[in-house]
């Protein structure tokens, strides 16, 4: 079974937390992919390179100078340092963005209701390429900056980079051997009926609960967005999708939450 991992800012941001991860990460048995974001890197070379950092709704806005920020910290810093530590455990690891071998190809979002710049919305995935290099043993590690058509960058939300190439292996798998496994990886045991409560870790999550926890404000934030990738996962031919925490991807099942249709 193929995994499809991503792990969060608060991973990335924690080298303690990122080296544990990486540790457990390696020693999964099979074909791998590893998706990871940014972190607060890239807010804080902007800030030091005088470049101001947008937010709208929690989602930053990407123009010309952010772009070029973003694809130095995604594709580069944080890319190749991964690559790097998997390398010293010994897990043959092989670095890319969207635009290596045309991985991922993006529509620019639309300007309204809101502009926010040079994003982009996957909708094609080069299955090809990342059958051919986990079929030669290496795990992939993908940073969120993708293409258009028109060969520009764009900015890509990391979460849906890696609903997008799970559902893409799926769709593209041959036999149940095949069957791919979507695994979002964060700071929390799993998605938590009470935020302030650890142990109030959700165990399986229906689409209709899921309507009842969004209903009643428990699912709400950052974890929305997440919720609602994986149930498209799962509708689109994914195996399985969990939710859980970074520190448990090498216990049986990894704990957390598990999406069912």
């Amino acid at each position: 079974m193929l995994k499809v991992v991503k792990i969060g800012g608060n991973v990335v941001d924690n080298p303690e937390k990122l080296d544990r991860f990486l540790r457990d990460f390696s020693t999964l048995v099979g074909p791998k992919i590893l998706v990871h974001g940014g972190g607060k890197v890239a807010t804080t070379l902007s800030k030091a390179l005088g470049i101001e950092t947008q937010m709208i709704g929690g989602r930053r806005v990407t123009d010309e100078e952010t772009l070029r920020v973003v694809t130095m910290v995604y594709a580069g810093l944080v890319n190749k340092t991964i690559v790097n530590k998997l390398q010293a455990l010994g897990t043959n690891a092989f670095g890319l963005c969207g635009t290596d071998g045309g991985f991922i190809l993006s529509d620019k979002r639309a300007a309204t209701p809101v502009d926010y710049g040079y994003v982009g919305d996957p909708r094609s995935v080069n299955t090809k390429l990342a059958d051919t290099l986990t079929g030669a043993g290496l795990t992939l590690v993908v940073a969120p900056i993708t293409q258009d058509v028109q060969g520009g960058l764009l900015n890509t939300n990391a979460d849906t980079v890696a609903q997008t190439v799970a559902v893409a292996m799926a769709s593209a798998a041959r036999s149940e051997d095949e069957d791919v496994e979507l695994i979002y990886c964060f700071e929390k045991r799993g998605v938590l009926l009470d935020v302030d409560d650890d142990n109030s870790v959700i165990a399986e999550i229906t689409p209709d609960r899921f309507a009842e926890l969004r209903a009643a404000g428990v699912v709400a934030d950052g974890m929305l967005p997440k919720l609602e990738n994986a149930f498209k996962a799962i509708g689109r031919g994914v195996a399985r999708v969990v939710i859980c925490s970074a520190d448990a991807i090498a216990e049986p099942g990894y704990g957390g939450t598990t999406l069912k249709a």
